[in-house]
């Protein structure tokens, strides 16, 4: 039975199908620690069957300051007396996990969800830290090739490095065969300014002057720029048919996703999307701007979507091409769904736990170099 004790920063719900996967994993016993007040409530879960167990003593929230945490961070490893500790970010009570795993000669996983560039602002400090665990880790686990390519700038062997992909429950999205797929384009903006929803709506509106008809724009989660919207919106109702929706519990987002033609997802910086997992396991083309982690990746261009710069034309053209051309569109929709299978709780899994062997076996930590 190997014990893996897991220190994570904020507990989403898209995460806790992965946690529910790793608990019940045949020879391990987990322990999650997370700085997130209570849990997320049951109408947030991604799915059903997870709600009972994973509060049953594994995950356990850390809900004080700094001290706080670091303190019952401390008193936890303690009593569970984990074989492998994963920290997935530099906070205090990762820090501190760190340390205790330092302490007690026992082999230390990081693991990111970065990318290369999105680390590339952080302060000299932060990169200080950064470079003093990884020197002290064991193994190393990314979410993506951008995330690789963190390691890869300090030089740590390929040997050393694992991936968990970040995914969703792509069967929930699953095109279920003869949708009504009325919206031309959808677009899901909910973190903020950064996923440029004014963009998306002049991008739908170009579409419409090249195509020489209106278009249907389907826009959820803007209510932080809702009268902004609404305003653009109707000076641009000659050409786009605009709706909104604030908010969709995760039982009506697929319905959403399965209703439209194309996934707008001009992000200014996002280090993966997991919308676009949606998207793509809803079998849309995608597209998107190189900021964001998935592109290239998980969207190919030219493939299922197009990777494109900021530029209104360049983005109506691709959209053009995939309205106007129902067998292109199809062949786009068919390759989403082929790339996103990949990406599943299974595979993520398994590439967590191959870090945990490998950092259990080869304890001895490695050399590193300055981030290049």
């Amino acid at each position: 039975m190997q014990r893996i004790a897991f220190v994570s920063n904020d507990l989403v719900a898209y995460r806790l199908p992965f946690f529910h996967r790793l608990i019940q994993t045949p020879g391990i016993e987990l322990r999650v620690l997370f700085s997130s007040p209570g849990k997320p409530s049951s109408s947030s879960l991604p799915s059903s069957d997870c709600n009972d167990i994973l509060f049953d003593g594994q995950l356990i929230s850390l809900a004080g300051g700094h001290i706080q945490n670091c303190l019952c961070v401390l008193d936890t490893l303690k009593k569970f007396a984990p074989d492998v500790l994963v920290t997935d970010g530099f906070n205090a009570h990762q820090l501190c996990a760190f340390g205790y795993a330092m302490i007690r000669s026992l082999p230390h996983v990081s693991m990111t969800a970065d990318t290369y560039t999105s680390v590339q602002a952080t302060s000299s400090l932060r990169q200080a830290i950064r470079r003093f665990v990884y020197a002290r880790s064991s193994a190393f686990v990314a979410a993506s090739r951008g995330g690789q390519r963190i390691y890869d700038s300090y030089g740590i062997s390929s040997v050393r490095c694992f991936r968990s992909c970040l995914c969703v429950d792509n069967a929930a999205f699953a095109p279920r065969g003869m949708e009504d797929r009325h919206y031309d384009f959808i677009f899901y903006g909910h973190t903020g300014k950064a996923e440029n929803p004014v963009f998306a709506l002049n991008v739908a509106t170009e579409t419409a002057r090249m195509l020489g008809r209106k278009v249907k724009l389907l826009m959820i989660g803007v209510e932080k720029f809702e009268q902004r919207m609404h305003r653009a919106a109707a000076l641009r109702d000659e050409f786009v048919e605009a709706e909104f929706i604030a908010w969709s519990s995760p039982e009506e987002l697929p319905d959403l996703y399965r209703s439209a033609h194309i996934f707008l997802f001009p992000t200014l910086s996002d280090p993966w999307g997991m919308a676009v997992n949606e998207a793509c396991a809803a079998g849309l083309p995608v597209i998107l701007t190189a900021d964001a982690g998935a592109a290239g990746e998980l969207v190919r261009d030219g493939e299922n979507g197009f990777v494109c710069d900021l530029n209104v034309a360049c983005w109506a053209t691709s959209a053009s091409l995939l309205l106007s051309q129902p067998e292109t569109w199809a062949n786009f929709s068919a390759r989403s769904l082929c790339l996103v299978d990949e990406y599943n709780y299974d595979n993520a899994v398994v590439g967590l736990l191959d870090a945990c062997r490998h950092a259990a076996d080869r304890p001895v930590h490695g050399q590193i170099g300055r981030p290049i």
